[in-house]
């Protein structure tokens, strides 16, 4: 099911909008000239993930050196703090987090377990969830939001318009 959710121009680059589908609830975000959609679900623990706090990717080539890449946006559940790319659904813990309980650990040889690779562009190890996402559109001048199926391809560009 395709739905126009709201005019494109009603969202600059780097804010969001939570809007209802039917009985969906989906935050709108727009990256640069790209807009992208998550389900107000957060997998964790099911808290209203898009209404929580939005900030770019923050990086330090040194002590005290810290850069923001607005083009990499995370939302973070008021929950419990967890994190996830805005242009993907990927998870990512956030800091604050409170301590968790250690174990004793041990190394066995062979392929027992897999360690995930940290993520090229951010180099934070991937979470165990990925919120739902969805294709996002720009028709007429109107974000449309496609809840047929999970996005799992590269997003489409929001300067592309049907006539």
């Amino acid at each position: 099911m395709r739905v126009a959710v709201m005019r494109a121009d009603e969202l600059a680059p780097g804010e969001h909008r939570v809007v209802q589908v039917g009985r969906r609830s989906i935050g709108v975000f727009r990256v640069g000239d790209e807009y992208y959609a998550l389900a107000d679900h957060c997998p964790h623990q099911g808290g209203p993930l898009c209404r929580g706090r939005v900030a770019p990717l923050a990086s330090a080539g040194a002590p005290g050196e810290v850069a923001l890449d607005p083009d990499r946006l995370f939302v973070a559940c008021p929950w419990h703090g967890w994190e996830y790319d805005v242009t993907t659904g990927q998870s990512f813990l956030g800091p604050g987090e409170a301590p968790v309980r250690s174990y004793p650990a041990e190394v066995l040889p062979g392929d027992h377990a897999t360690v995930p690779a940290p993520d090229p562009a951010t180099g934070r190890v991937p979470g165990p969830y990925v919120a739902d996402t969805y294709a996002v559109t720009v028709e007429d001048r109107v974000v449309v939001v496609d809840t047929s199926a999970r996005r799992t391809a590269a997003p489409v560009t929001g300067v592309e318009e049907t006539p």
